[in-house]
């Protein structure tokens, strides 16, 4: 008799530990249904909870002999068979957390008040582990939080568009959250709010320009700064927007920062899925505060940057019109020269020369013009670019920006393999001229309507200038040129 109740200790002491050895929720609960069907005997075990944290009304049970298939319902006391069920409530602190539910085959025997005061302790230490589980598991979801905010932070600031940067927060939100869905919703003229960009991957048909009207109760708190947690947006008066009856629960929270409103962050779960948690509630809060303050930052970056453009195309217009007014007025006076002139031999020349003149000047016109199209924030597209910007590189070396003309569509009409031979060459000649001797001016040409001897197709690159090269002196009297060609 005396070895039976040590063995039952021992196996007491076993379940104890086995129930406190893991930090994961779940595995805390079954290893307390395992341990109480180890324990006791029982046929079979159960442990049922409401508590959000375990995604709703779910219910652990542990394997099961011969005996119930189900676990046993509740029994009131001298009920038939209420001696083969029995049932312990488990308490986290102050608040019920669940009940245990166990059941025993007749041929087993009844339990005994030995089985249910064993049950209580294991009980007792289940709340305990529980308990220390969920802050486990608490800490876990504020990590992972921090962590989202902190990744949405540096995306942000790391460039890309106004709406990359929305989709980057509705994005991260929803899979930190869990949720169906994540939407932004900006204010709209007439005083309402529109959804402007979502992350909905099980939602087909789309949720980007859904409205919420002007009145709204739930506008009314957005705009008032206060975050808005709906329990089923299918029933809840207060939602009105055409899309309400595919989502349940939901948060909907303001995105201010410095005392403005720039938007909303609504993340609405399935129909039936769990409730979000105090805890959930408060850290999506959070998140979405640091959220607004990283896209306040972002845009004024953004705004840094645009004015960084204004200002060098404030430049490069200025260059523009000292080189164009210098050209025309030098343009001017050359042909006034030539019309006071007594003799009018030369005056072919002269014209000549005045309309080349001419004819360079619209053409830093234009190459002007392709420099201002051409964005900054990125590597410039199409052969003309990759051209233009090694010609502006070389202008350091120079002391001058070469002057560039193009013929053709040189863009589409010349593939990058051959752009890229194009490009070494014209880097080779820019080279060669920045080492010569008394250079003042650097014409590049690109022809993509040039042809090859035998009748194919090429583009022609054609770089000149007006010094004397570092090697024997060129036969046109100075003019050193560079010629590279290749067929299309």
């Amino acid at each position: 008799m005396a070895a039976r109740p040590a063995s039952r200790l021992t196996r007491l002491l076993d379940a104890v530990l086995g129930v406190g050895t893991d930090l994961d929720l779940r595995s805390t609960l079954q290893h307390v249904v395992d341990g109480a069907a180890g324990l006791t005997g029982a046929a079979c075990a159960s442990l049922t909870t409401t508590d959000p944290h375990v995604a709703g009304l779910s219910t652990f049970r542990a394997p099961h002999r011969a005996g119930p298939e189900e676990p046993p319902a509740p029994s009131p006391a001298g009920a038939p068979g209420a001696a083969y069920r029995l049932r312990v409530p488990i308490r986290v602190r102050d608040e019920e957390f669940g009940e245990l539910r166990l059941g025993r085959a007749p041929d087993d025997g009844p339990f005994t008040d030995e089985d249910e005061q064993l049950l209580r302790v294991l009980a007792t230490q289940a709340g305990i582990a529980i308990g220390n589980a969920r802050l486990y598991e608490t800490a876990r979801q504020r990590e992972r939080w921090v962590e989202g905010a902190a990744a949405v932070t540096t995306a942000l600031l790391a460039g890309g568009s106004a709406d990359d940067a929305l989709t980057t927060v509705a994005e991260r939100a929803r899979l930190l959250a869990g949720a169906s869905a994540g939407a932004i919703l900006q204010p709209t003229a007439e005083g309402g709010m529109e959804i402007v960009t979502a992350s909905a991957p099980d939602d087909p048909d789309g949720i980007v320009g859904v409205t919420i009207a002007p009145g709204s109760p739930v506008l009314e708190q957005l705009l008032g700064g206060e975050p808005v947690f709906v329990a089923d947006s299918a029933t809840d008066p207060r939602m009105t927007t055409r899309v309400r009856h595919r989502f349940g629960p939901s948060m909907m929270l303001p995105l201010r920062a410095n005392g403005r409103l720039i938007g909303t962050l609504a993340l609405p779960r399935r129909r039936g899925d769990r409730p979000y948690t105090a805890v959930e509630r408060l850290l999506a809060t959070q998140f979405a505060s640091q959220a607004a303050s990283a896209l306040v930052l972002a845009d004024a970056r953004h705004g840094r940057e645009r004015l960084a453009v204004y200002e060098d195309r404030d430049r490069i217009a200025r260059d523009l019109h000292d080189l164009v007014v210098q050209r025309l007025f030098a343009t001017g006076m050359m042909l006034e020269s030539t019309r006071r002139r007594p003799g009018a031999d030369d005056i072919g020349d002269v014209l000549d020369r005045a309309v080349d003149e001419l004819r360079s000047t619209v053409q830093e016109v234009r190459t002007a013009i392709l420099a201002l199209q051409q964005s900054p924030a990125g590597p410039p597209a199409g052969l003309r670019g990759r051209v233009l910007r090694e010609t502006a590189s070389a202008a350091a070396p120079l002391g001058f920006p070469p002057s560039v003309h193009f013929t053709g569509a040189v863009d589409s009409r010349v593939p990058d393999r051959v752009a890229d031979r194009l490009l070494a060459a014209l880097r080779r000649a820019l080279a060669a001229a920045s080492r010569g001797h008394g250079v003042s001016r650097v014409e590049v040409s690109v022809d993509a309507t040039a042809s090859l001897p035998d009748g194919r197709d090429a583009v022609r690159l054609t770089v000149a200038h007006d010094g004397t090269p570092e090697g024997p002196a060129p036969a046109d009297g100075g003019r050193a040129t560079a010629t590279w060609q290749a067929p299309l």
